[in-house]
């Protein structure tokens, strides 16, 4: 294979990733506290000796993360929160505690606060937040605090990443903050909303057409390089 050969097959290995991503942003338009993710293609230049000019290929080895508020949905459920603003929950995981902007939670069978995915809810500390039963309406104030019949009984981690830029994300809707963590600042507890996937799904779709296109177009490039190639063999036996 030539070099032009090479050179599309990185461009089309990078458009594969990206409609990879696309489609998982489809699929989560609809998942609260989801982030669209994208990538950004990067050069590198390979140095093929001094007789012969170098090969510029592209890569798409940055993820990018959406971290754009999604929209803010009245539910009116008691365990339903969504932070306004700067900040993240903090749930514990089996691989250490993660961030996550999905906060529709419920009581487990400990009556510990925890994500559908049964993930306990964090206090700042990195604690289980405990929600008392049968003591009254339970009341989340904006700076997270966790009241029982006007009671306060724990106070749920609002937090922000010590370093954003070293934010990874895990899966689906969890963040790993590699750098550590710290309270926020800012950011206020909504009880009773949740908060939208940030997802555009028009803007996915019309995406997706184009690297379905752009990816053809490649396709079509290497198969017709393949032609002339095999071409230009049969040439040189005959």
């Amino acid at each position: 294979m030539d070099n032009a050969g090479y050179a599309t097959l990185t461009r089309q290995s990078g458009l594969m990733q990206e409609l990879q991503l696309v489609a998982n942003n489809i699929a989560n338009a609809n998942t609260t506290g989801f982030r669209a993710e994208g990538v950004m293609f990067s050069e590198f230049v390979a140095d093929l000796g001094r007789d012969t000019s170098s090969l510029s290929m592209a890569a798409a080895r940055i993820k990018l993360t959406d971290m754009t508020q999604g929209t803010l949905a009245q539910t009116g459920g008691s365990f339903d929160l969504a932070i306004e603003g700067d900040g993240y929950f903090l749930v514990g995981t089996p691989d250490g505690p993660r961030l996550t902007r999905a906060g529709s939670f419920t009581p487990n069978a400990d009556g510990e606060l925890a994500t559908m995915d049964g993930n306990p809810v964090l206090d700042a500390g990195g604690a289980p937040v405990f929600v008392p039963a049968g003591d009254g309406p339970v009341g989340i104030a904006a700076d997270g605090t966790l009241s029982a019949g006007g009671v306060a009984v724990g106070q749920i981690g609002i937090v922000v990443p010590t370093d954003p830029t070293a934010m990874r994300r895990q899966s689906g809707t969890l963040f790993a903050a590699d750098a550590g963590f710290e309270p926020a600042p800012s950011g206020r507890v909504l009880q009773g909303f949740l908060e939208d996937s940030n997802v555009n799904p028009i803007v996915q779709i019309s995406r997706m057409i184009e690297l379905q296109r752009a990816y053809e177009l490649g396709a079509s490039f290497l198969e017709t390089e393949d032609t002339r190639i095999r071409g230009v063999i049969q040439a040189i036996g005959r």
